[in-house]
């Protein structure tokens, strides 16, 4: 019986290769907020698809993977405007996750997770602000990396909230997540190794006590790939309150961005999403600044602490994916600790890849490395060898 996996908008949207290269013969699937020429992007919603045009040109990010041989096949489904971490789409509906079918498959690049998952797609792109392709990846099983901010080309991509966007991918396995990470990070340098590996604890404490037990049997292996591990406590006021910072600061970006179109459109949103635009109207810059303060600090702290040879071991996120149709308070408080552990990269802008390592009670887990800014080739290559040598993966 064949599944519909409500994984595309637009499932006959095809761009054919347009040179030769590694990607020969493999197919992708983009997030619909990308631009592809004569293509109208929803970005989750019907009344954006309606005030916006057809792109004049394909993304550059779209346009490197053709010219390295890949096929595009599919424009993905996305929450509205991208501003979720749950992937259930109030106009669309929820893309199936394939790992299971009962829970989200994560969001915002919800339908890129789970065209992979179900092997629609060899590998896809999707957009992470807040933690849209790391979070999918985790509950769906997948490799999934969230570059330095700015690293890949953002051009030609609906934004959320311009300081945190990243174009980010995933893939099946790591093999294929370095290789396309190759094409997007064009002239990326790998130099030096990786000799510590920093653990930081209260990071492991938002975990409920089956998953940390289950991430923890893959620490031996980490450790065995390094010189040095050490257990850090970095967040000195608490990732509680690193996470209010990042949820603001975001949020005065979301509403800089769209709050006009928003207010002259009036759009129909799904409840959450409009009390999520609703409370982002209230925020002013100038009531915030201690917020942007913690962040360069934040930022600094994190790029001293790794320095060229270090890496932080986290998890993805607090367990495994959430049942549908799961709102109201404890919903609301599950998004909390798992924004507590996407934070970390999202308010530093350093790189993260999240490893499908395990599973709790047959639902996939995922295990995060973050490294130093503009050590994303690196990360790729450290973690593929990880995979395939210390843990035993592909």
């Amino acid at each position: 019986m064949q599944v519909n996996w409500n994984a595309f908008v637009k499932k006959d949207l095809v761009r054919e290769p347009a040179g030769t290269g590694p990607l020969n013969g493999l197919t992708f699937a983009v997030k619909d907020v990308f631009d592809i020429q004569g293509h109208t992007s929803t970005a989750g919603n019907p009344d954006w698809l309606k005030t916006h045009s057809p792109a004049v040109k394909h993304a550059p990010t779209i346009e490197r993977l053709l010219k390295n041989g890949a096929k595009l096949t599919g424009s993905a489904h996305t929450d509205e405007l991208m501003y979720s971490l749950n992937g259930e789409n109030f106009h669309y509906g929820t893309p199936v996750n394939p790992k299971a079918p009962d829970r989200i498959p994560g969001g915002s690049s919800s339908g890129s997770a789970v065209a992979v998952s179900a092997g629609l797609v060899d590998f896809a792109l999707g957009t992470d602000t807040g933690g849209s392709v790391r979070i999918p990846s985790s509950y769906c099983g997948l490799y999934g990396m969230r570059p330095t901010h700015g690293a890949v080309p953002i051009e030609g991509v609906i934004p959320l909230a311009k300081s945190f966007d990243t174009v980010g991918w995933m893939a099946r396995n790591s093999e294929l997540l370095l290789e396309v990470g190759r094409i997007l990070l064009d002239g990326q340098q790998v130099e030096g190794d990786f000799t510590r590996t920093l653990f930081m604890k209260e990071a492991w404490e938002v975990l409920d006590q089956e998953t940390k037990e289950v991430l923890s049997a893959f620490i031996p292996s980490i450790e065995k790939a390094v010189n040095k591990r050490q257990s850090v406590e970095i967040s000195k006021e608490g990732l509680d309150e690193w996470t209010a910072a990042f949820r603001t600061l975001q949020a005065i970006e979301i509403w800089s961005e769209h709050g006009e179109w928003i207010q002259k459109e009036n759009p129909t949103f799904g409840q959450e999403i409009s009390e999520r635009f609703e409370l982002a109207s209230t925020y002013k810059k100038s009531e915030n600044l201690l917020k942007f303060e913690l962040r360069k600090k934040i930022t600094q702290s994190l790029t001293s602490l790794l320095g060229d040879d270090g890496l932080l071991v986290i998890p993805t996120a607090p367990g495994v994916a959430p049942p549908l149709n799961n709102h109201g308070e404890q919903a609301e408080q599950y998004r909390a600790k798992t924004m507590q552990l996407t934070c970390i990269a999202g308010l530093s802008g350093l790189p993260q890849i999240t490893l499908p390592l395990a599973e709790v009670k047959g639902l996939p887990v995922g295990l995060s490395i973050i490294a130093n800014r503009n050590q994303d080739l690196k990360l790729l290559n450290w973690t593929n060898d990880l995979a395939k040598e210390k843990i035993g993966l592909k």
